[in-house]
């Protein structure tokens, strides 16, 4: 005999199908998860590239849905930002860009070329919403960088943005304007960096007095977080930031030799302060190396990747209902 519990539980599983039904997108067979892209320093969210870069993913996972981050539609204007913009206000203006895509709704993949690898990471401590199902990061400065970027030789934007940044990278003017001095972490100046620093410090939780249960909570969320270093990076210092590694601080000032901290020594990691240590232990943590300079990205490196952690079936609303109501035996 059904309890009367049993009954009402599958009356509302009923009435949830009659919605989903009720609404084409919600009622989507069984297709790849979404993907969403956010390009690095000096590229533009619809260059030749990245646009070589979505249709090669579209043939891989045929009917995959691709949206490009922009920060301007422009996109002499989406470039320019990725070296002059406020990073946290850039932040708040992609998570309502991506709350506006239908086709995101349910959840994606994403992923992060250099700069906008720990951009996407910040999204994912800091709203989520919609969720990011597994992110990829190639040379992405998760530990920040202790130099800055060369920039190509016709690249006055960046030109400017570096020159600018290096004798002034932590005043107030630097660190709500430069892109690059927001994530800019200089192992003989960490106090200084502590004290002006308003987005990595923040999204790594370095900051004793304010840290973030949130963020550690939303990361553990993610089902993988692909971390891709680069052999022979030298564009990105030191290149074991994509690893979370970086450049412990001198013991003394005269006599300074570079050595790096892993992430499994890092603080943020001992402390489980954003998760990351939570995520690993899971086995749900990837370090993987791709060989070559700072985004060489060869096909050998990209693909297999691409192939395991991006297009996975996404189940629509409507066939978690059925399969409930087939587990409850109504």
């Amino acid at each position: 005999m059904v309890s009367f519990d049993s009954l009402c539980y599958s009356l509302l599983l009923l009435s949830g199908l009659v919605e989903v039904l009720a609404n084409p997108l919600q009622s989507r067979k069984h297709e790849p998860r979404p993907l969403v892209i956010w390009h690095g320093m000096g590229d533009s969210y619809g260059s030749p590239g990245m646009l070589e870069f979505i249709n090669e993913i579209k043939e891989m996972h045929p009917g995959i849905f691709v949206h490009s981050i922009y920060l301007d539609e422009d996109l002499k204007e989406d470039q320019r930002a990725g070296f002059l913009g406020n990073v946290n206000l850039q932040l708040g203006n992609v998570t309502e860009q991506l709350r506006d895509i239908p086709e995101l709704s349910q959840g994606f993949d994403a992923i992060g070329f250099s700069q906008g690898g720990q951009f996407l990471r910040a999204y994912v401590e800091r709203y989520n919403s919609p969720p990011i199902n597994n992110l990829i990061t190639f040379g992405s400065q998760h530990m920040g960088v202790s130099d800055f970027p060369l920039c190509r030789r016709w690249d006055l934007v960046c030109q400017f943005a570096r020159r600018a940044a290096r004798g002034n990278v932590y005043t107030e003017w630097a660190q709500e304007n430069l892109v690059q001095a927001q994530y800019y972490r200089d192992p003989t100046q960490l106090p200084q960096y502590l004290s002006s620093n308003h987005f990595l410090t923040d999204i790594n939780n370095e900051l004793d007095e304010s840290v973030n249960q949130t963020y550690a909570e939303n990361l553990i969320s993610l089902n993988k977080l692909i971390l891709v270093l680069f052999s022979e990076d030298k564009t990105v210092v030191p290149k074991e930031t994509s690893w979370f590694g970086s450049y412990a601080p001198p013991e003394d000032d005269d006599d300074y030799e570079k050595t790096i901290i892993p992430m499994r020594l890092q603080t943020l990691y001992t402390e489980d302060r954003i998760g990351l240590k939570t995520l690993d232990e899971r086995g749900d943590v990837v370090l993987e190396t791709c060989e070559g300079e700072h985004m060489q990205l060869s096909t050998g490196c990209w693909r297999p990747l691409v192939n395991t952690y991006v297009g996975g079936p996404i189940k629509s609303q409507m066939m978690l209902v059925q399969d409930q109501v087939v587990l409850n035996g109504f």
